[in-house]
């Protein structure tokens, strides 16, 4: 796979053509203002203090940030963002809440301030929000020049970062604020058209097409290889109904499998499942002259099919329905390297009490590219967009993605007063606040996974609220599996150790701790014997000798923040990263974090020796560990 095809940081939002092509070594992450008891108190959004200045995100390593989020109440003092690059004590860039939209590169549309209603007192709520890609090769850290606490009026401290990180520094510039961002801000600027480069193209073009009731359609059958660049409809407007945007559904299966990659109903897919607004985002939605349409590109090698299905009881007319399909990106799109367009089985309307709505579980290997969402409450007026998204990716049981309320994960606050509304990334529809539908387009943050991803939201503060939800996720993936578990140690059994030469210097002891995970299972609790040090441990594990490097995960306690290691791999220093975790939760004590070891410390090895070195650093005063997971890259 040329390099090319994995472009990174800005690269990775420019090149919408190239969403299809299945990425190696990239992770997404999440760091924001989470209630650590579990309850709905999501307004501190603070790590750790640094002279006179309060962090709110540090990562060590490669990476790449791409959404920004801060919101508080006009009247709280306006803080100022400091971000700090590759380990530099003087920022790279300063940037008050006041600016965004107008200091470049945090300019319409990649950045803006939404400002919400009064909301019978909740509001107003300032939100403000980036999508502008900040690449780095090495750390990134940011600060705020106030503390951000508080929920009355005058204090606002919520917010998020979500982020990419990279296995290795390779073809990373880091960020400085000068870079052409004039393609991307174009591009972003045409919601409604289609951000891919242009090809030339086939077409199927229907006029006044009829799907009655309980009937089957197929609208386009082609033997080869190809790739949808497009599908766009629009409805008759003299007999349209919202109904038809749920009974009405697409189905598509690319080189003929057994299950449909695409299965649902056709509001859904065009962003618009409750259909009383048109809302669009880059990829996928209505416009105001009436059109639907989706853009994601859609590479199949022998075959593909696509039908309309009429669910309902009553006749569907579409004015017009245009199917566009190209040759020209065969090239690019290498079958070895290239996921299938697909949805989620579509999550119906339902209530899950006491407990997430699972929206979607992905299996094999991917990446989330978007996710629709849509609540209900039982009455009309109820505020219902308290409840968080939790994303869980590849067997982790810490969240990898969150969301401080339904609503922070579309970027907006105080839930969903004023439909409709839109950027290029996210949007929702519906009446203020319920029934209410959002839809989240993952352009430059796409969500990796390499065996699976759980994506669920709560149904209110603490699932404390009956709530329906019906939704869908977009992806683009294959069955096989990105990685397999090898090897596995289990910190506190003595044959566990003896079986891996597990062995310590500088050790506190061991330590036996009852506690649970934050996010959706936070009232189960795990008990669980581990061991600390303040100088190092070392073990041997088992990798396969095809690996395309190794993850390690590691259960630990995290009562304290800032735990940081080297990671020594057969006597070398890995030079890409510390293992680092800034954060800290006191009351859901465990934790999975994850260290990734590049191939070129593994390539061709069956075994590998770790040693793992603690650093001081702030309030951790030692390194602890209760089992490591060894999972190999494939």
């Amino acid at each position: 796979m040329t390099t090319h095809l994995q472009p990174k940081g800005i690269g990775n939002m420019e090149k919408f053509d190239l969403l299809p092509v299945l990425k190696d070594g990239v992770q997404v992450h999440y760091e924001g203002s989470i209630d650590k008891q579990g309850r709905n108190a999501d307004w501190d959004w603070w790590l750790y203090k640094d002279r006179n200045e309060w962090v709110i995100f540090d990562y060590c390593g490669p990476g790449c940030i791409y959404n920004f989020v801060q919101h508080r109440y006009p009247e709280s003092p306006e803080p100022t963002f400091s971000f700090y690059f590759d380990g530099e004590d003087t920022p790279q860039f300063v940037i008050k809440a006041s600016e965004f939209g107008n200091k470049f590169p945090f300019v319409t549309p990649l950045a803006d301030a939404y400002i919400g209603p009064e909301d019978n007192g909740r509001g107003p709520i300032r939100v403000v929000r980036s999508y502008v890609p900040m690449p780095f090769q090495k750390s990134c850290r940011i600060t705020s020049d106030i503390q951000l606490k508080g929920a009355a009026k005058g204090d606002g401290g919520w917010g998020h970062v979500v982020y990419h990180s990279y296995d290795a520094s390779d073809h990373i510039s880091t960020f400085t604020g000068k870079e052409n961002y004039a393609p991307l801000i174009e591009m972003w600027s045409r919601v409604g058209e289609d951000p891919k480069t242009a090809v030339r193209c086939k077409s199927r073009y229907y006029e006044m097409l009829a799907v009655n009731a309980g009937e089957k359609r197929t609208i386009l059958e082609e033997v080869g290889q190809g790739s949808i660049a497009s599908i766009s409809a629009a409805f008759n407007p003299h007999s349209f109904s919202s109904e038809d945007l749920q009974h009405l559904w697409i189905k598509a299966s690319w080189d003929k499998h057994e299950q449909p990659d695409i299965w649902c109903p056709i509001g859904v897919f065009f962003g618009n499942e409750l259909g009383f607004n048109p809302v669009g985002v880059l990829s996928h939605g209505r416009r105001g002259d009436g059109l639907f349409y989706n853009y994601f590109s859609m590479p199949y090698w022998e075959h593909a099919v696509i039908e309309l299905v009429n669910k309902g009881n009553r006749d569907v007319l579409l004015s017009e329905l245009h199917i566009e399909f190209t040759e020209e990106r065969n090239a690019v799109y290498e079958k070895s390297r290239t996921g299938y367009f697909r949805t989620s089985k579509y999550y119906e309307r339902q209530a899950t009490e006491g407990s997430d709505s699972i929206i979607g579980q992905l299996k094999g290997r991917g990446h989330m590219v978007a996710g629709h969402v849509t609540g209900f409450t039982r009455k009309p007026g109820t505020i219902s967009c308290e409840g968080d998204v939790r994303i869980h990716i590849d067997g982790n049981a810490t969240p990898q993605v969150e969301s401080d309320g339904s609503e922070s994960w579309v970027c907006y606050g105080w839930g969903f007063p004023t439909p409709p509304e839109c950027n290029p990334s996210s949007a929702y529809d519906g009446i203020p606040d319920n029934p209410w539908s959002m839809v989240r387009m993952c352009s430059g943050d796409w969500y990796p996974f390499q065996t699976e991803l759980v994506f669920g939201i709560e149904a209110g503060e603490y699932n404390n609220q009956y709530l329906e939800h019906s939704g869908i996720l977009f992806y683009y993936g294959v069955d096989e599996p990105g990685m397999v578990l090898t090897d596995e140690i289990n910190i506190g059994d003595p044959i566990s150790e003896r079986n891996h030469d597990y062995k310590t210097e500088g050790s506190r002891g061991y330590y036996t701790l009852d506690s649970a995970y934050e996010g959706d299972q936070d009232d189960i609790m795990i008990r669980d014997r581990g061991h600390e040090t303040d100088v190092y441990s070392e073990f041997t594990i088992r990798i396969r000798e095809d690996n395309r490097g190794v993850r390690l995960r590691r259960r630990c306690d995290q009562i304290t923040g800032r735990q940081r290691a080297f990671v020594h791999v057969d006597g070398v220093k890995v030079t890409e990263r510390t293992w680092y975790t800034a954060d800290r939760n006191p009351y859901k004590r465990w934790l999975d974090d994850e260290f990734v070891i590049p191939e070129s410390y593994t390539k061709g090895k069956k075994e590998l020796h770790i040693l793992i070195e603690f650093i001081q650093d702030g309030e951790a005063r030692a390194w602890n560990e209760f089992r490591y997971w060894v999972y190999t890259m494939k």
